[in-house]
C-alpha cells in the first residue's frame, strides 16, 4: 500500500458518492517526494479491485441459489393450494346435506308449536271476550242502579279489553258489541252530567256529595273529553250568578265595584273548599279551573268596561286614581291566587325575576285589561312632575337655618329621584313592558329640565328691574356643583334599574346617558364660574401689569409687585373654593381651568404692555417663573405642610404656563444684529407668519421704517430649506389678536377674551353691556356659554370673534345692521329649539368634562386623593 506523505491512505475514501480521483491522487502524492512509492501505490489498487471482484462474484453465486429456493418454494405452495379447494367443496356438500335432513326431521314439530300457539291465542280471545261479555253486562246493570264507583272500576276494565279487539271489528259479532260498548260509554256519560245537574239545581249537594265523587271517578275513566264537559258545566254553573250580576247590572258592574267582584269570588271558593273540593279528584285541580274562568271573564269585562268608558268621555281621560286602586286591587288578588295555587313560593310583584322554575299561573291575568290605559297614569307622572319643576326653581339651594357642608346637595335633587323610585316601584307593579319604557321617557324629559330650568338658574344672574344683577353665590355654586356630580351618578343607578325591572325586549330602549351628560356639563359651567371667581379678584393686579413702564426698565430684579399680589390674591381664594370641594376631582378640574385662564390672560396682556424693552422681557420672564411656582401649590394648599403635589398636575402647570416663554424669550433678543432677531423668532415662535412677526416687533415697540429691513430678511430666512417645514401661523400669538377690539380703558380684557369670544356671548344684549368689564355680568355670560356651546371647556379660544366692536377710548358701539340681524336670527329661536339646542351643548360639554378629568381620577366616584401620576 502506498503511502500518503509516510502515511498510509484511507481506502475508504474510495466510496463516497462525490469521489474524486485527482483530488484523491494529490492527497496520496503531495510533495514531489512521494512520486518514489508510485509502483507500491499501483500495486495497492490493483490488489484492492482483486477483493472487490471476488467479493462481488461470491454475492452474485449467493443471489442465484437463494432465487431457485424461492421459486421451489412458490410451487409447492401452488400444489398445496390445489389439494385443498376440493375438500372445502366436499365439507361445504355435507354441510347443505345435513341441514336439509335436519329441515325434514323439525318440520313436524314446527307445525305442532303454530298450532299450539294458535291455539292459545284463541283460547285467550275467547277467555277475553267472554270477561268482556260480563264485564258489559255486569256494567248496564251497575249503570241503572247508579253504583259508580264499580262503574268506574269495570269501565276501565271493559276499555282495557275492547283495545285486545280493535283488530277483529270486521267480524259483527265484535262490531256489534263495540257499538253496545260505545252506547252504554255516552249513557253513562249523559247520566253523570244529569245527575249532576239535577243535585245542583235541587240544592242536594251535601246529601249526595258521595255518589257524586263516585261520579268523578266514571268521567275520569271516560277520558279527557269527559272531564273537560263536566269541568265547564261546574265553572259556567258556578260563575252564572257572577255574570248575571256583574254584566247584567251598569252599576255593580262598574269599576267601582272591582271590590264586591273579588269578595264575591272569595266567598265561592269558600264555598268551594266547604261543600265541593270532596266530590272531585284533586289531580282534576278543579278550584283552579274555577279561578281561570273567573279570570278570563272578569278581564273581558274590563275590557269593555273601560272601552265604554273612554268613548263614553269622548276621549277625555280616565280617573287616574279610579284606575290606579282598581288595578292595584287586581294586582292584590292576582297575587293572593298564585301563592294559593303555585306550588313553589311566587316571587314578589315588585321584582323582575322568579325564583320559581314554574312560570306564574295568574300573573296578568286580570290586569292585562288595563295595560292600554296605563298611558293614563305615566301621564298623570308627567303633568305632576311638571308641577313640582317651577317648585324646586323657586326653592333656594339651602335653608337659611341650615349650615352649608362640602357634601351638601341641593335638597330638591334628592326630592326629584325619591319621587322617581317611588314612582319606578309602582309602574314596575303595573308594568314592565311598554309603559315602563313611556315613564323612563317621562323621566329623562324632566332631569333635562331639572339640569335647565333649576340647576342652570341656581347660577345665573337674576335681574330686578334696574337693581344690579343677583351675582349666585360660592356656597350656591358648589351645591350646584354638587347636585350635578349626584345627578350623574344618580341617573347611571336609575338606568341600571329601570332595565333591571323592565322586560328583555324593551331593555335596549332605556338610555339615560344623555341626561348624566347633561349634568357633568352643569358641573363643568360651575366649575368655570369657580376660575371666573378668581379672575374677577385678580383683575386689578393685571392692571398693575400692564400701568407697568416695561421699556424703561434698567434692570432686572426680584419678582414684581404684581405678581406678589396676584399670588398672594390667587392662594387665597383657590383655598377658599377648593376648601370646599369634597371630591378631588373636581378640585383638580378647578386648579386645572384655573392654570390654564392664567396662562391665557398672561398672553393678552403682554401686548398691552407695549413696548416691552429686552430688560423688561427679562422680567416678565422671571415674573412668569414665579407665577408658575405659585400655580403649583394649588392644588395642595389646604393640604399638610410638605405634601408634595401630583405629578400630573405638575406636568400640566409648567405645560400650560410654558406658553408664554417663547414669546418673551423672542423679545428679550435685541433687534441688532437683526439676524439675531429673526433667527429667535425662528425657533422660539417657530413659524412662516409675516403678520406674527410684525405683532413681535410692534411689541418690541420697533418704528415702521425699522420693521422693513427686518421683514425683508425675515421672509429671506423663512425661505431657507430648514424652514420651510414650519408651520404657517403658530398658535401662541393667536391670543394677541383678541384684546385689540376688546380692551376698554380701565376695564381688563379677562372677560373679553375668555367669555366675549365664546359664542355663547353673542347672545348678550348690546344695550346692557357696559363700556368696562362689569364684575357682575359674569354669571350670565357663563350659562350662556354653556347654552350656546363651546369648542373646548376650560381653554376657550381667544382668537374668536367679539360681540361688538369696541371703540379706542373703551366705549362699545352698537353692532353693524348685518351684524344686528344676524343676532336677531341667533338669538330668536324656538323654544323646542333652543331647550334642545341647551341640552345637546350641555351635554357636549360633560362629554369633554369627563374625558379632561378623566385622566386624574374615576369620575363619578367618591372623593379620593389623587395618586402621583396625577
Amino acid at each position: 500500500m502506498p503511502l500518503q506523505n509516510g502515511v498510509a491512505p484511507n481506502i475508504s475514501s474510495l466510496d463516497i458518492s462525490d469521489y474524486d480521483p485527482i483530488d484523491h491522487l494529490n492527497a496520496i502524492f503531495s510533495h514531489p517526494s512521494t512520486l518514489s512509492a508510485i509502483d507500491k501505490a499501483s500495486n495497492a489498487l490493483s490488489d484492492y479491485q482483486d477483493e472487490l471482484d471476488e467479493e462481488i462474484a461470491a454475492l452474485v453465486r449467493q443471489q442465484s441459489a437463494s432465487d431457485a429456493e424461492s421459486v421451489k418454494s412458490v410451487w409447492a405452495a401452488k400444489k398445496d393450494l390445489a389439494e385443498l379447494f376440493p375438500k372445502i367443496e366436499d365439507v361445504r356438500a355435507r354441510a347443505m346435506q345435513t341441514e336439509e335432513a335436519i329441515t325434514e326431521m323439525t318440520a313436524d314439530i314446527k307445525r305442532l308449536d303454530n298450532t299450539k300457539r294458535n291455539l292459545t291465542l284463541s283460547m285467550t280471545a275467547l277467555k277475553r271476550l267472554q270477561m268482556l261479555t260480563t264485564a258489559y253486562e255486569q256494567l248496564r246493570g251497575l249503570s241503572t242502579t247508579r253504583q259508580y264507583k264499580e262503574c268506574a272500576q269495570l269501565l276501565q276494565a271493559v276499555l282495557q279489553l275492547m283495545a285486545h279487539f280493535k283488530s277483529y271489528r270486521s267480524i259483527d259479532q265484535i262490531a256489534s258489541l263495540s257499538r253496545n260498548v260505545s252506547d252504554l260509554q255516552r249513557e253513562l256519560l249523559e247520566q253523570v252530567c244529569e245527575d249532576f245537574e239535577v243535585t245542583f239545581a235541587k240544592a242536594e249537594v251535601t246529601q249526595r256529595r258521595g255518589m257524586l265523587a263516585e261520579a268523578c271517578l266514571v268521567m275520569d275513566a271516560l277520558g279527557d273529553n269527559a272531564r273537560s264537559r263536566l269541568i265547564t258545566w261546574y265553572c259556567n254553573t258556578q260563575l252564572r250568578e257572577y255574570r248575571q250580576v256583574f254584566r247584567g247590572n251598569e252599576e255593580a258592574g262598574s269599576l267601582d265595584n272591582i271590590s264586591r267582584r273579588y269578595a264575591w269570588f272569595r266567598r265561592m271558593l269558600k264555598t268551594y273548599d266547604d261543600e265541593h273540593a270532596v266530590m272531585f279528584p284533586a289531580n282534576w285541580r278543579m278550584n283552579e279551573m274555577l279561578a281561570n274562568a273567573f279570570c278570563e271573564g272578569t278581564r273581558d269585562d274590563f275590557r269593555g268596561i273601560l272601552s265604554r268608558s273612554v268613548r263614553r268621555e269622548e276621549g277625555q281621560s280616565l280617573d287616574v286614581d279610579l284606575l290606579l286602586s282598581c288595578l292595584q286591587e287586581t294586582l292584590e288578588f292576582e297575587h293572593s291566587l298564585e301563592r294559593r295555587f303555585s306550588n313553589a313560593s311566587r316571587a314578589s310583584i315588585d321584582t323582575l325575576n322568579s325564583d320559581s322554575e314554574r312560570a306564574p299561573i295568574f300573573s296578568h291575568a286580570i290586569s292585562e285589561a288595563f295595560e292600554p290605559y296605563l298611558s293614563v297614569w305615566v301621564e298623570a307622572q308627567d303633568k305632576e312632575l311638571s308641577n313640582l319643576v317651577p317648585q324646586y326653581r323657586q326653592q333656594p339651594p339651602k335653608s337659611p337655618d341650615e349650615d352649608f357642608s362640602p357634601q351638601m346637595v341641593i335638597p330638591s335633587s334628592i326630592e326629584l329621584f325619591n319621587f322617581y323610585r317611588r314612582t319606578l316601584a309602582q309602574c314596575a307593579k303595573l308594568s314592565t313592558g311598554q309603559r315602563l319604557v313611556e315613564l323612563s321617557r317621562v323621566f329623562a324629559k324632566y332631569l333635562e329640565q331639572y339640569a335647565q330650568q333649576v340647576l342652570l338658574f341656581y347660577v345665573s344672574e337674576r335681574p330686578s328691574g334696574q337693581t344690579p344683577s343677583k351675582i349666585p353665590q360660592l356656597e350656591d355654586t358648589v351645591l350646584v356643583l354638587n347636585t350635578a356630580d349626584y345627578c350623574f351618578n344618580t341617573c347611571t343607578q336609575l338606568e341600571e334599574k329601570i332595565k333591571s325591572r323592565i322586560d328583555e325586549s324593551f331593555r335596549a330602549s332605556i338610555d339615560l346617558q344623555s341626561q348624566a351628560d347633561a349634568f357633568m356639563g352643569i358641573a363643568s359651567a360651575t366649575v368655570r364660574a369657580l376660575v371666573r371667581r378668581v379672575e374677577v379678584d385678580v383683575e386689578p393686579t393685571w392692571r398693575e401689569m400692564r400701568n407697568t413702564g416695561w421699556s424703561k426698565m434698567e434692570g432686572v430684579g426680584d419678582q414684581s409687585s404684581w405678581v406678589t399680589e396676584m399670588i398672594k390674591v390667587i392662594k387665597r381664594r383657590a383655598a377658599e373654593i377648593v376648601g370646599m370641594l369634597h371630591k378631588q376631582q373636581y378640585a383638580r378640574a378647578f386648579c386645572d381651568n384655573l392654570v390654564d385662564s392664567i396662562a391665557n390672560v398672561f398672553i393678552v396682556n403682554i401686548f398691552q404692555c407695549k413696548p416691552i424693552s429686552e430688560v423688561g422681557a427679562e422680567q416678565m420672564l422671571l415674573d412668569s417663573y414665579a407665577l408658575k411656582k405659585g400655580c403649583e401649590e394649588l392644588l395642595t394648599i389646604n393640604a399638610a405642610s410638605g405634601t408634595p403635589p401630583p405629578t400630573g398636575y405638575i406636568k400640566r402647570v409648567n405645560q400650560s404656563l410654558s406658553r408664554i416663554d417663547p414669546v418673551l424669550k423672542t423679545l428679550q433678543v435685541r433687534p441688532s444684529p437683526p439676524e439675531a432677531l429673526v433667527q429667535a423668532y425662528l425657533i422660539h415662535i417657530a413659524d412662516r407668519s409675516d403678520t406674527n412677526f410684525r405683532k413681535v416687533l410692534e411689541l418690541k415697540g420697533l418704528r415702521k421704517q425699522d420693521q422693513s429691513h427686518l421683514m425683508e430678511l425675515f421672509q429671506a430666512h423663512r425661505a431657507s430649506p430648514r424652514n420651510e417645514k414650519l408651520p404657517q401661523s403658530s398658535s401662541l400669538l393667536v391670543p394677541l389678536a383678541a384684546p385689540a377690539s376688546g380692551t376698554g380703558g380701565g376695564g381688563g380684557p379677562t372677560i373679553a377674551s375668555s367669555i366675549g369670544s365664546l359664542p355663547g356671548a353673542a347672545t348678550l344684549s348690546t344695550s346692557n353691556l357696559p363700556a368696562r368689564f362689569d364684575p357682575s355680568t359674569f354669571g350670565n355670560a357663563i350659562i350662556n356659554a354653556a347654552r350656546d356651546g363651546v369648542d373646548r371647556f376650560g381653554t376657550p379660544n381667544l382668537g374668536g370673534s367679539t360681540p361688538a366692536a369696541h371703540t379706542p377710548s373703551g366705549a362699545m358701539s352698537p353692532p353693524s345692521q348685518p351684524q344686528a340681524q344676524a343676532r336677531a336670527s341667533f338669538e330668536v329661536p324656538t323654544a323646542a329649539t333652543a331647550t334642545g339646542n341647551l341640552n345637546e351643548n350641555l351635554r357636549n360639554i360633560g362629554k369633554f368634562f369627563k374625558r379632561d378629568i378623566g385622566s386624574f381620577g374615576r369620575f363619578g366616584s367618591g372623593s379620593k386623593a389623587v395618586d402621583g401620576d396625577g
